[in-house]
C-alpha cells in the first residue's frame, strides 16, 4: 500500500507510451561500472538491479557510447556502438524488469569532453569548431599526489566535423537507439547537454560555424534535430524517446541561456521527442562551477528553469539537481515538473522510493553531498559513496545471516563506524552490544555535523537505525577484557577512532591555543582539564549549562547560538589545512571571524573529495580567508602566528586564538590489547588511520562481511 505522504511524487506517470508507477527516476550518471571492453557485466547489472528492487519507476542508465571508443569520457563506460553489445544489455534489462521497474539508456557522444578517448586510444575530440582556449583554475585544486596521475598527458587533437562526420554521428545515434530497443530498453534519452557533442553544436560559446549547422539557434540545433529524426525513423513513432537539454551554461559568456533553452525545447518537441530532462552545465576550467550546474551544491538550482521550460511545452518535463523529497512532491503538485530524476540520493539509498511508499521517509539514508561519487570518476575510478559502502559492490550480494544461537558481537566505539557496524550486524541477526565510553553516540561525527549540517543528517539516521535495530547500547562504558568476557563476547569490532596529539609547534602550550579536541569539547559542552585551564569562568559556566540542559546536544541550536556568541576572539589562525581545518574555517567565517589557514603541504584540502574541495576552497577565498599552503617554520606567538610562505617570505598573521587541526593518527592500542587477550578483533575506521566518514562506513561493511563469512 502506497503512503499518502507524497501523493504527487508517488503517483503514476507517463512518458509517451511508457507507463511509470511513480514519478521518481534514477538520473543518468556515468558510474564507470561497465567492463573495460564496453560490455555490461555483473557490476553494472547488479547496481541497477538494486535500484529496481528499491522501487524506482524508471532507471536511466547513463552515457552509453554510440561511437565508443570514440567519444568515450571515462573508464568503465557502457558501449552501444556495435551489435555485439546487445546480449549483455539484454541481461541488464531483463534483471531490472524482473523487479517491476522500467529502464532506458542514455545515448551519448562525448565530443569535446572525451578526453579519456584521446588519452587511451588517441582519438581526436569531435566538435563543431575549434573551441575557445581553456581558462580557469581547475588544475590548481588537485593535490600533488593527484597531479602525479596526470603526468604525461598531451593536449588532444580537435576534429572539426565535416558533413560526412556529421552524417556518421547521426547514423551512430540512430543505430544506438535501434540496439537499445532490441536489447529491451523501454526508451532512450538523447544526451543533448553537458558540453558533449550535441551540446557543443547547440552552444554559441563553442559553435561559431557559418554553414547550416551554425549561426541561429535553428542552425546550431540542426544536428540534434537530425539525430531525433533519424532515431524516430529507426525505432518508430511509439517508442519512448526523450532528450536532456542544458537550460543554461554557467561561466560561459555568450553561452546557452534560458531563452535559448525554451526555444530549443519547443523545437525538439516539434521534432517528436516525448519528454525533456532539464539540466545545466558550466565552464569546466573553473573549479567551483563543477558543483554549480548539473551536480549542484545549492538545493533546487535547476528548478526555476525547469518550470519555465515546462510552461513552454506540452510534453512531460523531468527536473533534476539536489531536490529534496518534499520539494520534489511540491514541484510536481504545482505543475512545474512531471518527474524528478534523482542521482546522489539514490546512490546513497537506492531503496528511497520503497521507503517513501511505506511512509518511512526517516528510514532513508541521507546523502551528505560530499561528492565522493563523482570525484571518484574524476580520479579514474569506479563511483563509490561515503555513506553507502554497498554502492558498486552490489554484485557481492548481502552477507549471510547469523547462524542460529550466534554469540553476541561487541562493537567498541559509538562513532559512525561503530554505529554502522552495529546496525548491519543486527540486521543479519547477530546480538550486538555497543560499548561507548562517552555519554552519547556520534563520536567525531557530532563535531562534523556541527561544522557541516548534512553530516548531522547522517548522525541522526545512524542513531535511529541503531535504536530501531535493537542494538544493546551501553553509554559511559569503557571496554575492558573483563567486561567483554562477562558479556559472553569473544569477537569485537573496534571503532575507537584516532588519537589527536598536539604537534610540536613552538608556542603550542599557551592558553589561547586550542587543539581540535579542545574545540570539539567546547562546542559540544564537554568538560576537560585543558578547557578548564584555557577558558574563562563564563565560558565554563555556559558550557556546563549547555550540557546540563541538553542544549549542546542539539547541533542545530548550537549552530544558531554560535552566530551570536562563541568564546573565541575576532582573529583566528588554524594550523592545518586538511578537511577538518577547512570545514572549521568555513564554520568560523560564517560567524564573522577573520580566519587564516596555515598548511605545510603545498596544497590544501586533503581528505576532501576533489569536487567538494574545489567548492570549499573557492568559497573560503571569496570570503577573505587567508589560505597559506607550503608554509614552514610555523610558530605561535602571544597574539600572532609566524611562518614562511611557499615563496620563502616571512609572514605574520594576527591570532587572538589559534586552533591546531593537525596531529590525528590511527590508534590500534585497544585492538592490539584485545587481540593479545584472546579476542577476535576487527579494527575499523580512524583507529586504522584517518579515513573520515567514508573510511568509517566502508570499514564497517568490510568487518561485517568478514564476520559473516567466517
Amino acid at each position: 500500500m502506497t503512503s499518502n505522504l507524497y501523493p504527487h511524487l508517488l503517483s503514476p506517470g507517463r512518458i509517451g507510451t511508457l507507463e511509470l508507477k511513480n514519478r521518481i527516476a534514477v538520473t543518468a550518471m556515468g558510474v564507470s561500472l561497465s567492463e573495460d571492453d564496453g560490455t555490461v557485466g555483473e557490476r553494472l547489472i547488479a547496481y541497477h538491479e538494486e535500484q529496481a528492487k528499491g522501487g524506482v519507476a524508471l532507471i536511466i542508465s547513463g552515457v552509453a557510447g554510440v561511437a565508443w571508443p570514440v567519444g568515450a569520457v571515462a573508464m568503465g563506460q557502457t558501449a552501444i556502438s556495435d551489435d555485439r553489445f546487445i546480449p549483455d544489455l539484454r541481461r541488464l534489462t531483463d534483471r531490472v524488469h524482473a523487479h517491476g521497474a522500467k529502464i532506458a539508456t542514455q545515448l551519448h557522444h562525448g565530443g569535446f569532453v572525451a578526453g579519456y578517448s584521446h588519452a587511451r586510444w588517441g582519438h581526436p575530440l569531435w566538435g563543431p569548431a575549434v573551441p575557445p582556449a581553456a581558462k580557469g583554475n581547475f588544475i590548481d585544486y588537485f593535490l600533488m599526489e593527484e597531479l602525479a596521475g596526470l603526468a604525461g598527458m598531451k593536449a588532444p587533437e580537435i576534429k572539426v566535423l565535416e558533413q560526412a562526420d556529421i552524417d556518421l554521428a547521426v547514423s551512430q545515434f540512430a543505430a544506438g537507439a535501434r540496439r537499445a530497443k532490441q536489447a529491451g530498453f523501454d526508451g532512450v534519452e538523447i544526451h543533448g547537454g553537458h558540453g558533449y557533442l550535441l551540446s557543443s553544436f547547440t552552444s554559441p560559446y563553442t559553435n561559431n560555424r557559418t554553414d547550416g549547422y551554425g549561426g541561429s539557434l535553428e542552425g546550431r540545433l540542426r544536428l540534434t534535430l537530425e539525430v531525433i529524426a533519424a532515431i524516430r525513423a529507426e525505432v518508430g513513432a511509439d517508442y519512448p524517446v526523450w532528450i536532456k537539454l542544458d537550460s543554461r551554461e554557467v561561466g560561459k559568456p555568450g553561452g546557452i541561456t534560458i531563452d535559448d533553452a525554451m526555444a530549443a525545447a519547443r523545437l525538439v518537441e516539434a521534432a517528436g521527442v516525448d519528454a525533456i530532462t532539464v539540466t545545466s552545465y558550466h565552464d569546466t576550467g573553473q573549479g567551483k562551477l563543477h558543483s554549480e550546474s548539473n551536480i549542484p551544491h545549492i538545493e533546487d538550482t535547476n528548478l526555476p528553469a525547469t518550470a519555465q521550460i515546462k510552461r513552454a511545452v506540452a510534453i512531460p518535463v523531468i527536473g533534476s539537481g539536489r531536490i529534496e523529497v518534499p520539494t520534489a512532491d511540491d514541484t510536481i503538485g504545482k505543475g512545474e515538473a512531471d518527474f524528478i530524476a534523482m542521482g546522489r540520493k539514490l546512490l546513497a539509498d537506492p531503496h528511497l522510493p520503497a521507503k517513501l511508499m511505506r511512509g518511512e521517509p526517516e528510514k532513508v539514508r541521507p546523502c551528505i553531498y560530499c561528492y565522493t561519487c563523482v570525484s571518484a570518476i574524476y580520479m579514474g575510478q569506479p563511483s563509490r559513496c561515503a555513506v553507502n559502502a554497498s554502492l558498486a559492490q552490489e554484485y557481492q550480494g548481502v552477507p549471510a545471516p547469523a547462524p542460529a544461537g550466534a554469540a553476541p558481537i561487541g562493537v567498541i566505539g559509538g562513532g559512525p563506524g561503530g554505529m554502522e557496524a552495529a546496525r548491519q550486524l543486527a540486521a543479519l541477526g547477530y546480538p550486538v552490544i555497543l560499548l561507548e565510553k562517552s555519554d552519547r553516540l556520534g563520536g567525531t561525527l557530532r563535531f562534523a555535523g556541527l561544522a557541516y549540517e548534512p553530516n548531522e543528517r547522517l548522525l541522526d539516521w545512524l542513531r535511529r537505525e541503531v535504536r530501531d535495530a535493537g542494538v544493546d547500547v551501553r553509554l559511559s562504558t569503557p571496554a575492558t577484557p573483563e567486561l567483554l568476557r562477562t558479556l559472553g563476547i569473544t569477537q569485537v569490532v573496534v571503532a575507537t577512532g584516532a588519537v589527536r596529539g598536539m604537534p610540536p609547534i613552538p608556542g603550542n602550550d599557551q592558553d589561547h591555543v586550542f587543539s581540535g579536541d579542545d574545540m570539539r569539547a567546547m562546542m559540544l559542552g564537554e568538560d576537560t582539564d585543558a578547557l578548564k585551564r584555557k577558558t574563562g569562568l563564563f565560558t565554563r559556566i555556559a558550557t556546563k549549562l549547555g550540557a546540563a540542559t541538553g542544549a549542546t546536544a542539539n547541533l542545530a541550536l548550537v549552530r544558531k547560538a554560535t552566530h551570536a556568541w562563541m568564546p573565541l576572539g575576532q582573529s583566528i589562525a588554524i594550523i592545518g589545512g586538511e578537511l577538518v581545518g577547512l570545514e572549521l574555517a568555513e564554520f568560523l567565517t560564517e560567524r564573522g571571524r577573520t580566519v587564516h589557514v596555515i598548511e605545510e603541504a603545498p596544497r590544501l584540502g586533503k581528505g576532501l573529495t576533489l569536487v567538494r574541495r574545489m567548492r570549499l576552497l573557492a568559497e573560503l577565498a571569496e570570503h577573505g580567508v587567508g589560505l597559506h599552503g607550503g608554509a614552514g617554520d610555523v610558530a605561535i606567538g602571544k597574539d600572532s602566528v609566524t611562518f614562511t610562505d611557499a615563496t620563502g617570505t616571512a609572514r605574520t598573521v594576527a591570532a587572538d586564538h589559534v586552533i591546531v587541526a593537525r596531529g590525528a593518527e590511527g590508534d590500534l592500542s585497544l585492538a592490539e590489547a584485545l587481540t593479545a587477550a584472546g579476542f577476535a578483533v576487527h579494527a575499523i575506521g580512524d583507529a586504522r588511520g584517518v579515513g573520515y566518514i567514508e573510511g568509517a562506513i566502508r570499514g564497517a561493511a568490510e568487518a561485517v562481511r568478514a564476520i559473516a563469512e567466517q
